[in-house]
């Protein structure tokens, strides 16, 4: 198996029920116009926090984890991360003395984290290591210990393999803290979504549209019921558009007259993953505003592509392989002795 570094500007559609949150982090040495050490945390193939030690700064990417989580959090975050910088600066300078090298640019990647059905309550973990595209270092979960596939990792392995209270601290983070930590930031996501279904009308003669935005992944379906039927007539789907924090909006329209309105109960549906969202069209649910029509956000969504791409560029050197691998809220450092 071979690690690859890549640029992510999108991500894997996550199954239903199955869930993931994982951290990859990168950090690299010799002549080259990148952060010595970048971090990037992922909720669902989402990317929801980012770390660079040019900002020097844990920063949030959506909406759900900026609403939910404050300032201590990203405090916590932030020194963390300056922690990681400083190890894996030690870590390349030991790989390379062990390799036998003194130039060039070289990299030590790291990804690790767990996963989770939130149907079958299945659970799994994952963490390994990876030096200038190598593996160098895993962990065996369900062994619980650590296995090198090259000659140089051996001392590594063998030192932390020896070391029971660290593959237990270990295992109690994959099995106990990092699912609770999934399963809070799926909930975080799970509400953003239910906050934004909207429906809109510029004037009351006007059509009506339904609205959703902050999704992620994009594979959404919005359609119209008629007194609990499905509904096509003068309904006009929208385009799917980014957002710039990386979910999507989507808008369908409907014109119908307030005579049919009044005789009979319109709803949108919108089906994302497992969960569906409901709207009725009535009086109260209904944003009205003469003032600024709907173009004017979808506009402003579009513009988002290019921030983007600049923020995947920027923010996420990572390094990928078959089986992706997440990393711990715990914290646990490895120095490569």
């Amino acid at each position: 198996m071979r690690l690859v570094v890549l640029i992510i500007v999108g991500a894997h559609v996550a199954h239903a029920g199955k869930h993931s949150l994982k951290y990859y982090y990168t950090g690299v040495t010799g002549d080259i116009d990148f952060p010595e050490f970048t971090a990037v945390g992922l909720v669902d193939d989402e990317q929801f926090m980012y770390f660079d030690s040019n900002i020097k700064k844990a920063v949030p990417k959506t909406e759900w984890i900026r609403q939910n989580e404050r300032a201590d959090y990203w405090n916590r975050e932030t020194q963390n991360m300056i922690t990681q910088h400083q190890t894996f600066k030690n870590n390349i300078q030991i790989a390379k003395e062990r390799l036998n090298q003194s130039a060039g640019v070289h990299t030590v990647q790291e990804t690790y984290g767990c996963e989770w059905d939130d149907l079958t309550g299945e659970t799994n973990a994952f963490r390994q290591f990876g030096y200038d595209g190598e593996d160098f270092l895993f962990l065996d979960f369900k062994e619980l210990r650590f296995i090198s596939p090259m000659l140089q990792g051996f001392p590594t392995s063998q030192k932390l393999n020896n070391d029971r209270g660290f593959l237990e601290t270990d295992k109690h983070y994959f099995s106990a803290q990092c699912i609770q930590w999934l399963k809070k930031y799926v909930e975080y996501r799970k509400s953003s979504l239910e906050k934004t279904v909207s429906l809109l009308q510029k004037s009351l003669t006007s059509p009506v549209t339904c609205h959703a935005t902050g999704f992620y992944p994009k594979g959404v379906t919005i359609s119209w019921m008629r007194n609990g039927q499905e509904h096509h007539e003068d309904v006009v789907v929208g385009e799917l558009i980014p957002n710039e924090d990386g979910t999507f909006q989507k808008t369908s329209t409907i014109r119908i007259t307030p005579n049919e309105w009044k005789k009979n109960q319109f709803s949108c549906l919108v089906k994302h993953q497992s969960k569906t969202i409901r709207k009725t069209l009535r009086a109260d649910e209904i944003i009205t505003n003469s003032e600024t029509p709907l173009p004017i956000s979808i506009i402003l969504g579009a513009a988002a592509v290019v921030l983007l791409i600049v923020i995947g560029v920027v923010g996420c050197l990572v390094y990928q392989k078959k089986k992706d691998f997440r990393h711990f809220r715990g914290k646990i450092l490895i120095i490569l002795i």
